[in-house]
């Protein structure tokens, strides 16, 4: 297991300062391999023992051993693909690991599903006077699959992936509008920002990401999607086949309200 593997396993295990280390560091991994220890602790709003004890808490010998076996983690070429997924491997074999490793964990993640907040979702979204989706990087194409999925509700839906439209759009927002949120690692502070911004004009916020993340905290009602995938250094692949399946629940069950309204009008 390399350094960021361990991170996301013991991530909920951190005190709260060593949390602040781990999120200063993921959402900049390129760079923090040249900080100092006191630039990280200032950007983390810590002070230096706590970056020492995060370093001790993953099994490194302190904060330049750190820095060293995090450099490593990182790799390059095909190991930015799936960390399944070996250069040597034929065409024969690299197919099947890439679907055996989407079907097996989307069946981990059906399993963790909360079902109770699937089903307060599709009612606050049915329920909603607009609704609007919001995303970015990878999940820019889900948050488009699920305004073609929403639209079918007589219900206005918008999706946005510019950040500046983003911030627009909530500041305009007000009581009984929607926004669905959709990050896999629920951190990039940007979109958390909007979802900010969106919550205190009275908006309802639901969003499908990772549990204890910065935006399911804020949200009125999160989705957790557990995929044991590291879009820190891995391409998201079953994290997105999740986020995608999980808009195909949501778009799928209100339809059967939606036909017994229009049945009640003709």
């Amino acid at each position: 297991m390399n350094t960021l593997e361990q991170i996301n396993n013991n991530f909920e295990y951190f005190s709260k300062s060593e949390k602040k280390v781990a999120n200063s560091i993921l959402d900049r991994l390129q760079k923090a391999i040249l900080f100092c220890i006191a630039s990280l602790a200032k950007l983390a709003n810590a002070s230096e023992p706590p970056v020492n004890c995060f370093c001790r808490r993953i099994d490194t010998k302190g904060f330049p051993d750190f820095q060293l076996r995090l450099a490593q983690s990182f790799g390059n070429g095909t190991s930015y693909v799936n960390r399944l997924i070996d250069q040597a491997d034929t065409v024969s074999c690299h197919t099947q690991k890439v679907f055996d490793s989407a079907i097996a964990q989307l069946c981990i993640v059906k399993d963790n599903l909360n079902t109770t907040n699937i089903n307060r979702a599709i009612h606050l979204l049915t329920q909603a006077n607009k609704i609007a989706f919001f995303g970015l990087a990878a999940s820019t194409a889900v948050t488009h699959g699920g305004m073609s999925k929403f639209f079918r509700f007589y219900i206005p839906v918008l999706y946005f992936v510019d950040i500046i439209m983003q911030h627009i759009y909530c500041i305009n927002y007000r009581y009984g509008n929607a926004v669905l949120c959709i990050l896999p690692t629920g951190r990039t502070q940007n979109l958390v920002e909007q979802a900010k911004v969106a919550k205190a004009n009275d908006a309802i916020i639901i969003t499908i990401t990772t549990a204890n993340s910065s935006l399911a905290q804020i949200a009125s009602l999160f989705i957790a999607i557990t995929v044991p995938e590291y879009t820190n250094i891995y391409m998201p692949m079953a994290s997105r086949l999740a986020q995608l399946t999980l808009i195909d629940v949501l778009g799928t069950l209100p339809l059967f309200y939606v036909e017994s309204k229009i049945l009640e009008i003709t």
